[in-house]
C-alpha cells in the first residue's frame, strides 16, 4: 500500500507541471475575446442553424411517409455540430508554439525547470480545452432546441457515443496540430499544413456520417473510437518524442532541399554496402530482425481478420449451391480453362500485390499503422470467409486449398511482411530521437519500409505471381480430372 502512494505521489509530481502550463494557458486564452467570440457566437448560431433544418425536414418528408430519413439526420447533424467547433478552434493548436515563438513571448516558458514532456503535454491539453467547450455548448443548443421543438431525441446510447466520439476526434485533431506547430517555422506555414488535418477529419466525419444514416450496426462507430484512441496517442507520443526546446528557437526556415532529401533516404536505403549480397546481409536481414514486433503485430490481425471472415458466413450467407461433387468438378473445370493465365497476366498480378502494398504504406503512413493493417485485415478475412462458406456448403475444403495454397504460401507471407514493415516504419518515427528532426526521422523510416518491400516483398510477389499464372491452374485441373 505504501508503495502504491509513493507512486501516485510521483505521478502526481510529474504531472503537476504541465496542469500548471495548462491553467495558465487556459486562463490567457478564455481572456482573449477573439478567442471567446468565435466560440460562443458561431458555436451557438449553428446549432440553432440545424435546429432549423431538421424541423424543416420534418415537416418535407412528412408529406411523403419518410419520416425515418430526418430520424436518422437528426444525430447525424448532433455529430457535425459537434466537429465544426473543432475546426473553428483548430487555429489555437496550431498557434502553441510557433505563434508565440513569432511574437516572442516563449523564451521565458523555455527556460524554466520544466520537462520537455511537461511542457509539450501541458501547453496540447490547454489547446484541447477551447474546441471541447465549444463542441459541448453547441451540441448542448442543438439538443436543447430539439427539445424545445417536440422533436424526438435519438437514443441516449447514440448521444453518448457522439460525445465520446466527439471528444477523441478533437484530441486527435489538437494533437496532430500541435505537433505541426512544435514542428512548423512559422504560424503560415503552420496554417497550411492544417489542411493535412482538417481535410482527412473531413472524410473520417463522412464516414461515420455513412454510418450512421445507414442505421445498421451504429454501435461499430466504438470501434472508430478505440482506433482515434491510438492515432491520438501515436501523434502525442510522435510530439513528445520529436520535441526539443533547442531547437524550437533555431528553426528560422524550412527549405525544400530535394538533393538533401535524397540523400539522406539512401544512405538509410543503400547504407555502407557495395553489391546486392552484402546489401541483404547488412541492411536487410537486420531491419527484418527489428520488426520482429511488426511481425507478432501483423500476425495477431490477420488471424483476427481469418476468424472475422470465418464468423462473418453465419452474416451473410455464402450463395453456393452444389447438386453434386461431379457437377463441381465440370464448373471447377470450365472456371479455370476460362481463366487460364497467359504471361501478360502475370505482370498484371504483380501490379495487383504492389497496388495492394502501396495502399497499406500509404494508410499507414497517414493513419501512423492504424489503418495500415486493413488490407491484411481484409486478405484473411476474405480468405476466413472462402473456407468456412465451402465447408459449410458441403464443398471440400480442398478446392479452395488447390486454387489458393500453391501461390498463397508467398503471397500472404508476404503481405504479412509489408504489413510489418508499415507497422515498423512507423515505430521508428515513434521513437525518441532529440539528434535528428522529425522530417530526417520520416525519411529513414521510409527507406525502412523499401528495403522490406523491395529486398522481400517484391520477389515473394513475383514468384507468386509465376505460380498463380502457370502452376496454380494446371494444378487444379490435375486433381480434379
Amino acid at each position: 500500500m505504501a508503495a502504491l502512494h509513493n507512486s501516485f505521489n510521483h505521478v502526481k509530481a510529474e504531472i503537476w507541471p504541465a496542469w500548471l502550463i495548462t491553467r495558465r494557458e487556459v486562463k490567457d486564452q478564455f481572456r482573449d475575446w477573439r478567442v471567446v467570440f468565435p466560440i460562443v457566437f458561431l458555436t451557438a448560431f449553428f446549432p440553432y442553424l440545424m435546429n432549423y433544418a431538421v424541423r424543416q425536414m420534418l415537416n418535407f418528408v412528412e408529406q411523403y411517409g419518410a419520416v425515418i430519413v430526418a430520424e436518422r439526420l437528426i444525430p447525424l447533424l448532433l455529430m457535425i455540430v459537434g466537429f465544426f467547433p473543432i475546426s473553428i478552434s483548430l487555429v489555437i493548436s496550431l498557434d502553441t508554439f510557433v505563434g508565440e515563438k513569432e511574437r516572442g513571448s516563449i523564451e521565458p516558458l523555455l527556460d524554466s525547470p520544466l520537462k520537455d514532456w511537461q511542457l509539450y503535454f501541458g501547453k496540447m491539453l490547454a489547446s484541447t480545452v477551447p474546441p471541447l467547450v465549444g463542441s459541448f455548448l453547441g451540441m448542448s443548443v442543438y439538443l436543447i432546441g430539439l427539445i424545445l421543438q417536440k422533436i424526438p431525441l435519438p437514443e441516449t446510447s447514440t448521444i453518448v457515443m457522439v460525445f465520446v466520439l466527439t471528444i477523441v476526434q478533437a484530441i486527435m485533431m489538437v494533437s496532430g496540430a500541435v505537433v505541426v506547430s512544435a514542428q512548423a517555422t512559422s504560424v503560415r506555414a503552420a496554417n497550411l499544413l492544417a489542411s493535412f488535418i482538417i481535410i482527412p477529419s473531413a472524410f473520417l466525419i463522412q464516414i461515420e456520417a455513412f454510418i450512421m444514416f445507414w442505421g445498421k450496426n451504429v454501435n461499430d462507430l466504438w470501434w472508430m473510437v478505440v482506433a482515434l484512441l491510438v492515432l491520438s496517442y501515436m501523434l502525442i507520443r510522435v510530439g513528445i518524442s520529436h520535441f526539443a526546446r533547442e531547437k524550437l528557437l533555431g528553426r528560422e526556415i524550412d527549405i525544400l532541399n530535394l538533393k538533401w532529401i535524397w540523400q539522406t533516404f539512401w544512405r538509410s536505403f543503400k547504407g555502407n554496402t557495395a553489391g546486392l549480397f552484402s546489401w541483404y546481409r547488412q541492411e536487410v536481414f537486420p531491419a527484418l530482425k527489428k520488426m520482429r514486433y511488426g511481425i507478432v503485430i501483423a500476425l495477431i490481425f490477420s488471424a483476427a481478420g481469418l476468424a472475422i471472415g470465418w464468423r462473418m458466413v453465419s452474416v451473410f450467407s455464402f450463395p453456393v449451391e452444389v447438386s453434386s461433387l461431379d457437377e463441381l468438378n465440370e464448373n471447377l473445370r470450365s472456371i479455370v480453362e476460362l481463366t487460364y493465365l497467359s504471361k501478360a497476366s502475370v505482370a498484371l498480378i504483380i501490379l495487383q500485390n504492389i497496388r495492394a502494398i502501396l495502399i497499406a504504406g500509404f494508410l499507414g503512413s497517414i493513419s501512423f499503422g492504424v489503418a495500415g493493417i486493413a488490407p491484411a485485415l481484409v486478405t484473411f478475412a476474405a480468405v476466413g470467409y472462402l473456407f468456412n462458406g465451402l465447408i459449410s456448403s458441403g464443398i471440400p475444403a480442398g478446392y479452395l486449398l488447390a486454387l489458393i495454397l500453391p501461390h498463397g504460401i508467398l503471397e500472404l507471407p508476404a503481405l504479412l511482411l509489408a504489413t510489418a514493415a508499415t507497422l515498423h516504419a512507423v515505430a521508428v518515427l515513434l521513437a525518441p530521437s532529440k539528434q535528428k528532426g522529425i522530417g530526417e526521422v520520416w525519411i529513414e523510416s521510409i527507406a525502412v519500409w523499401f528495403k522490406i518491400t523491395l529486398g522481400i516483398c517484391m520477389p515473394l510477389f513475383v514468384l507468386a505471381a509465376f505460380i498463380e499464372a502457370f502452376i496454380t491452374p494446371q494444378l487444379v485441373l490435375w486433381l480434379y480430372q
